[in-house]
């Protein structure tokens, strides 16, 4: 990739021109928490990473670096209904896989909307948008060819190429009999029509790892690289790379196998590596993003869901890439392919980030970068700041088990242990209106300690637990006073529970039962067919701890937080971080 101008300022002085450079390490994942899918770009010095957000909005997260260690959540770039409307999506659908690419001085971004993924056949819409800033205006979405996902766009730019753009999907076979991931196909884009030209090549059909997705494409000292996700997206995840003189073909895969991979040793702390794009510096240090995830145990939940990693990627003489730096000490599997938690960065000056604050105590105009809602746009119908000067104010959606219409705002769960806390003013009248603290992973798994009204003992708290929609509260409710309360969930691992206390700084009082917090996980969350057909769910998502008001009179009862915070803790021995 060439060096291009920069697109989008930053509120940041600029890089003195002789300043000290050192190559920083790059401690892996570097996208904690459910940010699977990158696609990373480099726009002159701005390094960009943008990750699949499912059924959360804003769609498409992006994170911003200058160094290739430190990175910025700047939000997510669909952050309007013409771009993408997730109403009624089902869990693990909505916004897949998004590929970030930049040429004639606009941004392009590719991403398929999912509207149906259990059984044999996948719903799709790929769309693209370009826009000259990651800030917009973006343009109305034009179609992109839908029968597959993992929609790409390759720009044949710089010394050597031609100028012109390349659509790269993979295509979906529902046809009983036949393997349902049928190939990678390429197609001419025409930029200024904005639709695809010219004849379909079949350009891939995989390696014996099967499942071959996710394509990205670049071109290297004369030859195409076709790097592709294998394996599935668990513990057989991989990535390979494939390589042809032409950009349409064939393409002959790399002897030496994957790319990277996990697959092999469970005691790797990065599992399922694989789903990756590359990214070349200026000075010619070449960089694999990759999706991994961390289980709680070996092999176990991935309650996290699948994060972002980076390593450091080197060439042999005969023009193949491989990992480089040390590889993890142990058999695991190919060593050469395995992740690395930590991996020299590339000689940068330093761009160090400060996070978001603990505390969020909701004096901002608009949620901050790292907050989500679930399916709906966040509008003044049912979220506000402003409404209670101090205060975040939801007004009352639909039941945590619907797809539509929900008054939720949550964050990442980024460690194996934390907590979530938050003082919250509602004044619920009947059983139907409630609010309080939820650690969601889709609308079938999820644990919810919630204000809500008894017609015996008045006002309440309840903790109710669902898993696969099966809803119980396995502890009596408890009878709290009026006013504004005090709500926390503590995780340690695989262990949770809920607390609560009056606004007063009195210590906390727990209630309900212990939870189980392993069902909050990709795991649990996929479901196959008993008769060995298709899966019939999907957990591709990562749990999250939220604020949430239901109100299913449809009165639309307000509840007022008046701060949140989420706290990391130190794992316990055996847990991983």
């Amino acid at each position: 990739m060439t060096a291009l101008p920069t697109a989008r300022a930053q509120d940041r002085p600029g890089r003195p021109e002789h300043a000290a450079t050192r190559a920083a390490t790059i401690v892996n994942p570097v996208l904690r928490g459910f940010h699977p899918d990158p696609s990373v770009l480099r726009v002159g010095e701005d390094y960009y990473l943008a990750t699949s957000t499912f059924e959360w909005l804003p769609g498409v997260a992006v994170h911003h670096s200058r160094d290739l260690v430190h990175w910025r959540p700047l939000g997510g770039l669909l952050t309007e209904p013409r771009l993408i409307e997730l109403a009624g999506r089902p869990d693990s659908g909505g916004v897949w896989a998004p590929c970030l690419s930049f040429t004639d001085g606009l941004f392009h971004l590719v991403y398929s909307d999912v509207t149906n993924l259990s059984g044999a056949f996948k719903d799709v819409r790929n769309l693209v948008i370009t826009a000259p800033s990651l800030d917009g205006p973006w343009s109305d979405p034009a179609p992109f060819p839908s029968h597959g996902f993992d929609p790409s766009l390759f720009h044949d730019d710089g010394p050597g190429g031609d100028g012109r753009s390349w659509a790269l999907w993979m295509e979906w076979d529902h046809r009983p009999g036949r393997h349902p991931f049928a190939g990678i196909l390429l197609q001419e884009w025409d930029r200024a029509l904005r639709r695809t030209t010219g004849p379909v090549h079949r350009v891939f059909t995989g390696t014996e790892l099967a499942h071959t997705e996710g394509p990205h494409l670049y071109r290297r000292d004369g030859w195409y690289y076709l790097l592709t996700a294998e394996g599935g997206t668990s513990w057989g995840h991989a990535a390979t790379v494939a390589r042809s003189r032409a950009v349409t073909g064939p393409y002959e895969a790399d002897p030496a196998g994957p790319l990277l991979t996990s697959a092999g040793d469970e005691r790797l702390p990065l599992q399922k590596a694989g789903h990756g794009s590359l990214v070349a510096t200026p000075d010619g240090d070449w960089y694999l993003a990759h999706l991994t995830a961390r289980p709680l145990s070996p092999l176990g939940a991935c309650v996290m869901g699948r994060e972002t990693a980076l390593q450091r990627v080197e060439w042999t003489a005969d023009g193949w890439p491989r990992l480089g730096g040390e590889p993890p000490a142990g058999p695991a599997g190919p060593a050469a392919a395995a992740p690395r938690t930590t991996v020299p960065g590339p000689p940068l000056p330093p761009d160090p980030v400060t996070g978001p604050p603990a505390r969020d105590d909701f004096d901002l105009p608009a949620p901050a970068a790292h907050w989500s809602t679930l399916r709906r746009h966040p509008d003044p119908s049912w979220l506000t700041l402003g409404e209670r000067p101090g205060h975040l104010r939801l007004r009352g959606g639909q039941s945590l088990g619907s797809t539509h219409g929900q008054s939720l705002l949550a964050r990442r769960q980024q460690a194996p242990a934390f907590t979530f806390a938050a003082r919250l003013d509602a004044a619920p009248r009947t059983p139907r209106q409630m609010a309080g603290i939820v650690h969601y992973y889709n609308s079938t798994l999820w644990h919810y300690a919630h204000l809500t009204w008894d017609e015996t003992l008045g006002r309440v708290l309840r903790a109710g637990v669902c898993t696969h929609g099966h809803y119980t509260e396995p502890a009596p409710p408890v009878r709290v006073p009026d006013g504004p309360l005090d709500l926390r969930l503590t995780v340690r691992g695989a262990d949770g529970g809920f607390a609560w206390r009056p606004d007063d700084g009195t210590a906390w009082r727990p209630f309900g039962p212990e939870l189980d917090v392993a069902r909050l996980s990709d795991e649990s969350a996929t479901r196959s067919d008993p008769t060995g057909g298709h899966y019939t769910a999907w957990g591709f998502t990562g749990a999250h701890a939220g604020l949430c008001a239901q109100d299913l009179t449809g009165d639309r009862m307000p509840a007022d937080f008046d701060w949140a915070e989420y706290r990391e803790t130190p794992a316990g021995p055996g847990e991983q971080h």
